[in-house]
């Protein structure tokens, strides 16, 4: 139905009422967007992507060149093996003149990358499952049943209260 100009949407309760229910599938999303774990989970994106650019650079800036300086001065990013398309002074040069290399080197500095976040992953968990308190050992049971007449009587019964059995003795044999 039109009125004034302005189309009435059948599940309006006026005819001017600018707001449309809201569509189901964006209302399940917003649901689970707005959920903590959703958005523990995004500020841990982005605290790792940040994490991975400061373990790129120690790999890059503060542990490769010790080691290319104990290897004689090699750079450790600029090696690789040229499997087709001449030779190459750096992989910068191999990659532009389109030779096919394989980066050994490069391969090498992510590797070492990957290891640093992996270690640091263990020990954060690590620490994390440290400080979690223990789980609460369960309780030993408040009662237990009568061999006789299988009522729940108090754990350090000697004597049923129902059956007036004796429960030492029928416990002894």
């Amino acid at each position: 139905m039109t009125v004034g100009g302005r189309h009435r949407h059948p599940d309006s309760r006026s005819f001017y009422n600018d707001n449309p229910p809201e569509d189901p599938l964006f209302k399940a999303f917003k649901e689970f967007a707005m959920r903590g774990n959703v958005v523990d989970l995004a500020v841990g994106v982005v605290i790792g992507a940040a994490f991975g650019a400061i373990v790129t650079s120690l790999v890059n800036d503060v542990i490769m060149p010790p080691i290319g300086l104990a290897t004689g001065g090699i750079d450790m990013r600029n090696l690789f093996v040229t499997l087709k398309g001449g030779s190459f002074a750096t992989l910068e040069e191999a990659r532009k003149g389109g030779a096919v290399v394989i980066a050994w080197g490069a391969f090498l500095n992510t590797v070492v990358n990957f290891l640093i976040v992996a270690l640091a992953i263990f020990l954060l968990v690590k620490q994390i499952n440290r400080l979690q308190r223990p789980a609460p050992v369960a309780a030993a049971p408040a009662t237990r049943e009568c061999p006789y007449c299988l009522s729940a009587i108090p754990a350090k019964a000697i004597r049923c209260p129902q059956c007036t059995s004796d429960l030492v003795t029928s416990s002894r044999a």
